[in-house]
């Protein structure tokens, strides 16, 4: 009996989703629908994808461009079978990936969400390492602090969950390039039941020129942001993540603070919308405050956030910076 659905949404794939959907129909398990959502592709993705003449392959294209929150968006509304999982275009799984989930989901039926160790690979498809050991049983508020203090790896790829509880949940949150959006998803999704986790390593996740790396300053900021909202949320929900919150939230801001200031001097002002390191760093206290108050939290502490502050504070020290960096590759921090 055919239960599940591998949701592909993509946008000029090119080789990449070649690669991804060859590793899908070599599933070793092969009762399974592959449902792609093409955004509009000009790179000949749907005409591919058509040529394959895969019974499996079910293909739904956007009778218009759509931003990449509304093509993702489109999931909660397609008919899905049982259980689902989702994945990136430049995304790999492993022939043994829905057979192992098979078994997970077997083993553990009461769990909520289910997931395998993974490899991540560079953009030639070459072993980079792998994901950081994860535990086979998770609670809402064990994944929450794992997450906050990036105990594991989390990715958007990989996760296989029920239909019914994804739709429920409104689908996936609207956040800026869906940045941050998984951190929230697979937390509600755990808090159903738990997380169940294979030992086995089921896919690769790609490094290479993603949304992460191509998101404008601001959007990214601004994602940030509805994530600290997120969690001032949970804490008026759930007394254990509000424990986790309050012991680890200044971890987490810390750890954006430091590198989003970072990331904002690698990029010129006039492409910033306004955003400043100093402005940046001012709105992470707020939020520490927001997250738990009453702390003694100061960013500036921390020598890497006061040498951002510093090379963005005029415009000789930031076109030095630049000047560095075209030169010399290495982060300037550790």
């Amino acid at each position: 009996m055919n239960k599940y659905s591998i949701i592909l949404p993509v946008y000029n794939g090119g080789e990449y989703v070649k690669t991804c959907v060859n590793s899908i129909l070599s599933q070793s398990l092969p009762e399974f629908e592959l449902l792609v959502l093409d955004n509009c592709s000009t790179d000949g993705t749907v005409e591919w994808l058509r040529s394959l003449l895969d019974k499996r392959i079910r293909i739904i294209v956007a009778d218009r461009p759509l931003s990449i929150e509304e093509n993702w968006g489109r999931i909660k509304s397609v008919d899905k079978h049982e259980f689902i999982t989702l994945i990136g275009h430049d995304d790999t799984l492993e022939p043994d990936y829905l057979a192992i989930m098979d078994q997970l989901i077997h083993q553990y039926p009461s769990a909520s969400l289910y997931q395998t160790h993974f490899n991540y690979i560079n953009s030639h498809g070459e072993f980079i390492r792998k994901c950081k050991p994860m535990p086979a049983e998770e609670r809402a508020d064990e994944f929450l602090k794992s997450s906050l203090t990036n105990a594991f790896d989390i990715m958007g790829t990989g996760f296989m969950m029920r239909s019914a509880d994804y739709d429920a949940l409104g689908g996936i949150p609207n956040y800026p390039n869906l940045m941050f959006a998984d951190l929230e998803l697979w937390y509600r999704l755990t808090a159903i039941g738990f997380k169940a986790t294979a030992a086995a390593t089921g896919f690769s996740f790609r490094i290479h020129q993603s949304t992460t790396k191509t998101t404008a300053d601001d959007k990214l900021q601004l994602a940030f942001e509805r994530a600290v909202f997120f969690l001032d949320s949970l804490k008026q929900q759930d007394a254990l993540s509000a424990k986790v919150i309050n012991d680890q939230g200044i971890t987490f801001i810390h750890h954006y603070c430091r590198s989003l200031s970072h990331r904002l001097i690698r990029t010129p002002l006039k492409n910033r919308n306004g955003v400043t390191v100093g402005g940046f760093i001012k709105k992470c206290k707020t939020y520490a405050d927001r997250l738990v108050p009453g702390n003694s939290y100061n960013p500036l502490a921390d020598k890497a956030v006061r040498l951002a502050k510093y090379i963005d504070a005029s415009p000789l020290s930031r076109l030095l910076f630049l000047y560095f960096r075209k030169i010399y590759s290495k982060p300037v921090y550790k």
